[in-house]
């Protein structure tokens, strides 16, 4: 995702101090030597905190985000999506073909495997699963970008490439490059006994600082969720991937939409004014996630609706929550896109809803939702974590997409198939 460099400068007065000794200790290490310190007690001690409880979370048994903590049934379907199987199969097996026995050993798991459910976002190594791209040599990372690509729509491609460029160039910002690169990512494959198959159900993670894909694939049909993409800062500015930028759509769509508004739709889709509000209940901010619920680790929440039904928008502001949802829908291919947001348009009369947090000047940051029963789209703007922001800013991204009601990780696809004559028993 390419754009002129516009305003995005604007981040370098809170570049941080590398001299004080989280970085000076960060510059010494390897990502395991980062993980192994932080996992013995950690600094912060918040997001150590928060990592033990996402852990306490990965015990329960998977469920699915719902809005009332009842599952719906029947809201997916098994399905020709157009998607290219063989393609993406040959490019898969060309992938295995270049790993040692150890490495086959490590990058595959059992599709039902729950350690699917132990991705995460933050740029420490706290599930090392698989392979990790800038620990292989290049023809083998070449061969991962490849499944990759062979998956993803090319718009998609070229933005998980932008959030992998743009981690690169955080690493050099903080002289960090063995922790935070442009391939500090993790690849696992997720299959039955026949492996990456034209016929059976199978998938795959590919996971780092914020860029993190679940990839689902049952024949020509899939389910790319849940997925996390952000960006600190969200433009390069300098070097050889100048002028690279994200989430800028999801940002100018999601505010336009919400000043589109009539002064009571705003009210109503407005649930706090301020971005870390008193009036938040406890556990509805926190140093992580800050306000998006639906990330890592929280892939059975119970999330109500909140904000103003989308049924009673104008034509105009229901194409602009099309618009907003094709840029989360982005990862997948033009047919598949079509479908799955054709699918989501179904609900924008009957149980959509549309909510904010912040206010919504042109310079202000915010938070937004979109939800439904078949999706979640969360945005955020964060205060720094390698910058030194204290307030959120615009520069400093997250966003998420969830698959409500067990769609994530294909499991409701995979309810579907218990039925038939499958290598697999589902265990969901």
């Amino acid at each position: 995702m390419v754009s002129d460099s516009g305003h995005g400068a604007k981040y370098r007065q809170y570049l941080p101090d590398l001299n004080i000794p989280r970085f000076t200790t960060m510059q010494k290490q390897d990502a395991h030597e980062y993980a192994k310190e932080f996992l013995k007690g950690g600094n912060p001690p918040w997001l150590h905190g928060l990592y033990l409880h996402w852990r306490k979370l990965f015990q329960d048994p998977f469920k699915g985000i719902t809005n009332d903590g009842t599952v719906r049934p029947n809201l997916f379907t098994l399905q020709d999506e157009g998607m290219p199987i063989d393609s993406i199969v040959s490019a898969t097996t060309n992938l295995l073909s270049l790993l040692s026995p150890q490495q086959r050993s490590a990058v595959t798991y059992h599709i039902d495997s729950p350690e699917w459910r132990t991705w995460s976002n933050p740029e420490f190594l706290l599930s090392n699963k698989g392979i990790r791209l800038d620990e292989v040599p290049s023809a083998t990372r070449d061969a991962v970008l490849a499944v990759l690509q062979s998956t993803l729509s090319p718009e998609g491609y070229a933005k998980a490439l932008g959030a992998m460029r743009i981690n690169g160039f955080l690493g050099d910002l903080v002289q960090a490059p063995r922790v935070c690169n442009e391939f500090s990512y993790n690849f696992v494959l997720f299959q039955t006994a026949s492996g990456p198959s034209t016929s059976q159900p199978w998938g795959f993670s590919f996971y780092g600082h914020h860029l993190c894909l679940n990839v689902f694939l049952y024949k020509t049909q899939v389910v790319i969720s849940p997925w996390f993409t952000g960006a600190e800062p969200n433009l390069i500015d300098a070097g050889p991937y100048k002028g690279t930028r994200i989430l800028q759509e999801e940002e100018k769509l999601g505010l336009q939409l919400m000043q589109s508004l009539s002064a009571e739709q705003q009210r109503q889709a407005q649930v706090y004014k301020l971005l870390r509000d008193p009036a938040m209940p406890k556990g509805r901010w926190n140093h992580d996630d800050q306000r998006h619920l639906c990330g890592a680790y929280r892939d059975n929440r119970v999330v109500p609706y909140e904000g103003v039904s989308v049924a009673g928008f104008t034509e105009e502001q229901k194409r602009l929550v099309e618009q907003i949802l094709e840029q989360y829908l982005l990862y997948l291919p033009a047919q598949a896109r079509e479908i799955r947001l054709g699918q989501i348009r179904e609900w924008f009369d009957k149980e959509t809803y549309f909510c904010w947090i912040g206010e919504f000047g042109n310079d202000d940051a915010f938070y937004y939702r979109i939800q439904s029963p078949v999706v979640i789209a969360e945005f955020d703007h964060h205060s720094g974590v390698f910058l030194t922001n204290k307030e959120p800013a615009k520069f400093h991204i997250h966003t998420l997409l969830r698959t409500p009601n067990a769609g994530d990780y294909g499991m409701a696809l995979r309810g579907l198939l218990e039925g038939e004559k499958q290598e697999y028993v589902w265990e969901g």
